[in-house]
């Protein structure tokens, strides 16, 4: 048992655990204390050291603390990309809307992984500001990674506004199968429609319609979730790290039932 925590910690596991997870710190490391993930965060010297720190404490059941979320603005920041993607990653987790400035502008970083993560962060903190930093990432024109395309996708299908629903049109002819899912999901989350990637169709949809989210369904944001392995059937095995969706922080609970 031992030698197969100590596997799961050296393989980087740790990135895929959620916000919702018990205690990240007691599932993989549990001889990591707060302190000692927290001396990890700010080691001057280490980025490896920073970037796991960071990643701990985010996933830890306390880690939207005030402390540590300060410790998460700070490494926005960064010179490491991996500090910054696990920064802005956490920022998803435990931010609130007044964070939506700086998680923006993530979407302009030079590493591609850190602007993925600021998509996916605001897929879970709600902010109308956030809505044309979206639709301008959305565009492949824009944004030539697919990942982060798709991202944005998901994270539009949380504002009923008419310019979203034409973007999400738009984004329809993007080249990349995986993007042209997110937008019909979105667009079936917004407007309870379903043309798949006809965007005659749509177009016609939305021309002849006077309220668009009249059929809307809630939003919730995706989530990580995955069957569990034949290891993890076996008592004291640590079940897969799998979590609960919800709706964004700042999203008010009335648009739901509109």
């Amino acid at each position: 048992m031992i030698v197969m925590i100590g596997s799961l910690y050296g393989c980087g596991t740790f990135d895929n655990v959620p916000r919702g997870t018990e205690s990240l710190l007691e599932v993989i490391v549990p001889q990591t204390s707060p302190s000692e993930a927290a001396e990890m965060a700010t080691d001057e010297y280490s980025a490896e050291n920073r970037y796991r720190g960071t990643t701990l404490l985010s996933n830890a059941d306390f880690g939207g603390d005030g402390v540590y979320l300060e410790l998460y603005l700070d490494g926005m920041s960064d010179p490491d990309s991996g500090v910054r993607s696990a920064s802005v990653r956490a920022l998803g987790r435990h931010g609130d809307p007044e964070h939506v400035e700086l998680i923006i502008s993530a979407l302009d970083d030079e590493n591609r992984i850190v602007r993925v993560e600021a998509a996916r962060a605001l897929q879970r903190v709600h902010s109308e500001t956030a809505i044309e930093p979206l639709i301008h990432v959305v565009n492949e024109e824009n944004e030539k990674d697919v990942d982060v395309r798709a991202a944005a996708a998901d994270a539009l299908g949380q504002y009923r506004e008419s310019e979203v629903v034409q973007a999400l049109i738009s984004a329809l002819k993007d080249a990349r199968l995986v993007v042209n899912n997110r937008v019909q999901h979105s667009l079936l989350m917004l407007t309870g429609q379903n043309f798949g990637i006809d965007r005659r169709a749509w177009i016609d949809w939305y021309n002849d319609t006077d309220d668009l989210f009249e059929a809307a369904q809630p939003y919730t944001y995706p989530v990580f979730n995955r069957k569990k392995r034949i290891v993890e059937y076996l008592p004291f095995v640590p079940q897969p790290p799998n979590e609960t969706t919800s709706t964004p922080v700042g999203m008010d609970p009335i648009i739901e039932d509109e």
